[in-house]
C-alpha cells in the first residue's frame, strides 16, 4: 500500500459515524440496494444492516448503481427481524423505520446527533409490522405532492443526508469516532482491494 493510499483511506475512515446505520428490510431490487450503499458510503456510514426472509439473500449487489461502494462497507445480513434487532439495540439507542402513520414524526425533527438506526422497508409493501412493533417509532419524509411516497433509494439518501447536516453542524466529522482498533481492522481489510479507479 503506498503512503498516499493509506491517507486516501485513514482520511475516509476518521469521518465514519458509527452512531448512524441503515437497514434494509426485504428490498427487493439490488440496484436499490446498491444506490442505498452508495449514499452511505458517501454520508460516512460504515456498517448497514439488510433483512432478507422474504427472498434469498443477495449473492452480489448492483455494481453499476453502488460503484462498488458495497467493497467499502460492513454489511451484516439477517433473515430474521428480532435477531437483526437484538443487534441493533446492542449499538444503536433508537430504531425509528419509515411508515406513513398518525404518530409518525418529520424527519426534520428527529436528533440525529444521538445514535440512531433508519429502516426501509420493501418497495411495495414497505416496513413489516413485526419492525415496526419492535422499534421505537416512526418518521416520513414530508411531501406536498399527489403521489405520497419515494423511492427507497431516494428516501434513504434524502434521510442520511439530513443526519450529515445536522451531524457536521455539530462538528461529528470534525473528529474520528471509530474506534482504533476497528479502525486497524479497516484498513487491513482496504488495503487488500485493488483496482478502485477512485482511490
Amino acid at each position: 500500500m503506498t503512503p498516499e493510499r493509506r491517507a486516501k483511506l485513514e482520511n475516509v475512515l476518521a469521518k465514519r459515524q458509527p452512531g448512524l446505520t441503515v437497514v434494509m428490510e426485504n428490498v427487493m431490487d439490488p440496484h436499490n440496494v446498491s444506490a442505498v450503499m452508495r449514499s452511505c458510503d458517501a454520508v460516512g456510514i460504515q456498517d448497514i444492516y439488510v433483512i432478507s426472509n422474504k427472498a434469498p439473500r443477495p449473492k452480489k449487489w448492483g455494481a453499476k448503481s453502488s460503484s462498488s461502494a458495497a467493497k467499502w462497507l460492513t454489511v451484516h445480513q439477517f433473515d430474521n427481524v428480532k435477531e437483526c434487532v437484538a443487534e441493533l439495540r446492542e449499538e444503536y439507542s433508537t430504531i425509528l423505520t419509515t411508515h406513513l402513520s398518525s404518530e409518525a414524526v418529520s424527519l426534520y425533527s428527529i436528533d440525529f446527533t444521538r445514535s440512531i438506526a433508519l429502516v426501509f422497508g420493501n418497495e411495495h409493501e414497505g416496513v413489516s409490522e413485526e419492525m415496526r412493533s419492535l422499534a421505537d417509532g416512526n418518521f416520513l419524509i414530508p411531501q406536498v405532492g399527489i403521489i405520497q411516497s419515494l423511492n427507497i433509494s431516494v428516501a434513504c439518501a434524502v434521510s442520511i443526508y439530513e443526519a450529515f447536516r445536522q451531524k457536521s453542524n455539530a462538528g461529528h466529522y470534525t473528529h474520528s469516532s471509530l474506534p482504533e482498533q476497528r479502525k486497524s481492522v479497516l484498513i487491513h481489510h482496504w488495503g487488500l482491494i485493488e483496482g478502485d479507479s477512485e482511490l
